[in-house]
């Protein structure tokens, strides 16, 4: 199979300079109207594409059909990225760079030169000899995540559409908003998308296929103290401040986001705001297991009893709020999903490496809503970060691996 070669990288370019970044405290959806500027040019280029049901709708999203062109009943899959940049760091005015023919070591970034891609931090380097390795300019992340995803969909869409003689089913195309700040799936219509099966193109390293993501609660804990003049305190103030300060100091150390790996799990306070009467703390608890959830929830609240009994004339509230939950629940329910998917990996030249996410994706949510979704690698680096970079032939094998995806459905049905 041939690509244009340029194809997926002037779509990556034209889509990484379009401000998308969503925004945590806004609680409209989508959370930032710009997400729909990227939103409508791709509805502009799959209707260009001859895809005639695309449409961006209410929310941001964005539809469209490629149709199947198989006698065969094949099951319909969707594949998926979202379309904003994470809030972590700026993603206004990108400014991409192209390191071509890549021939090893640190990559300085010409935008702010304080900025380095250091090979020591980013063994991954050594994979991309000879490739050309998009950056930013150091002063912007470059939004890979999830753009390179959007980018090699689209392109695997104008492959096939090009190429009546590649056998596949209906395939559903997806693009979301608001995925960075959790609510990615929200607004999405599972009945108007109308597939059976989905696939994020949301990973990073080429052959790295994610089949599992944490399992994830927020906690709030609000205390109210015994606000008291400070002059006539003594024995009589109980300070809703020190109070949280000293539930925050009790969390175990070995149970935190900086001293885990792997598939450990921890419980990590992400604000905390208060005066003497009041105070709040908001939680994130996170475990592949849903009975690590519960265990680090009960000491959690553990803890806080233990701090409150020292404070009589006080009380606290303990609330927990679902997130998401570990998506391969839903996917064991289906091995087709994944074997097809490791026999994609395998025919682009890949030896598929099955991990876990150590966070959430819109797989997890859209899993749960009824569309089992997996997540599978996009050739993205150092996410969320000025540090930001993606290989091009990397892109080109994931627009690869998506055309032997839907191969390989059709094959097998």
């Amino acid at each position: 199979m041939s690509l244009p070669t340029d194809t997926v990288l002037d779509r990556f370019l034209r889509y990484v300079v379009i401000d998308t970044q969503s925004e945590a405290t806004s609680t409209s959806q989508p959370s930032t109207e710009k997400q729909k500027n990227l939103g409508r040019i791709l509805e502009q280029e799959l209707k260009s594409l001859g895809l005639a049901d695309a449409h961006l709708d209410e929310h941001g999203n964005v539809y469209a059909t490629i149709p199947a062109n198989t006698a065969k009943t094949v099951p319909v899959i969707c594949l998926c990225s979202h379309m904003d940049t994470a809030p972590d760091f700026s993603g206004t005015g990108v400014k991409p760079q192209i390191v071509k023919n890549y021939q090893g070591g640190d990559i300085r970034l010409v935008g702010d030169t304080s900025q380095v891609i250091r090979v020591a931090e980013h063994p991954e380097l050594q994979a991309q000899i000879g490739h050309d390795i998009v950056t930013t300019d150091g002063t912007t992340l470059l939004g890979a995540d999830d753009k390179a995803g959007v980018a090699e969909i689209m392109t695997a869409a104008q492959f096939l559409l090009a190429n009546p003689q590649v056998k596949h089913g209906a395939v559903k195309i997806l693009f979301t908003t608001d995925e960075e700040i959790g609510r990615g799936a929200d607004k999405v219509d599972l009945k108007k998308l109308g597939a059976t099966f989905g696939y994020t193109l949301d990973g990073s390293t080429i052959g790295e296929i994610e089949n599992e993501t944490f399992s994830a609660d927020g906690v709030t804990i609000e205390i109210s103290g015994v606000a008291m003049h400070p002059g006539t305190a003594k024995g009589r103030m109980e300070n809703a401040i020190k109070i949280a300060s000293a539930i925050v100091a009790r969390l175990p150390q070995d149970q935190a986001p900086e001293t885990t790996e792997g598939r450990q799990g921890f419980i990590h306070p992400v604000g905390i705001s208060g005066t003497m009467e009041g105070a709040k703390i908001g939680f994130i608890i996170r475990d592949f297991e849903d009975a690590g959830l519960s265990e680090k929830e009960d000491l959690l609240k553990a803890i806080a009893e233990d701090v409150m009994n020292a404070y009589p004339g006080s009380t606290y509230s303990f609330t927990v709020k679902e997130q998401y939950r570990n998506m391969r629940i839903v996917l064991d329910r289906h091995p087709e999903i994944m074997d097809n998917l490791i026999e994609a990996t395998r025919r682009v030249g890949l030896e598929p490496k099955i991990t876990s996410i150590r966070g959430g994706t819109d797989g997890s949510r859209l899993s749960f809503m009824g569309l089992p979704c997996p997540n599978i690698f996009t050739g993205g680096h150092a996410y969320h970060s000025p540090l930001e970079w993606v290989s091009v032939q990397d892109m080109e094998t994931s627009v690869r691996a998506i055309v032997e995806l839907v191969k390989v459905w059709e094959e097998r049905a």
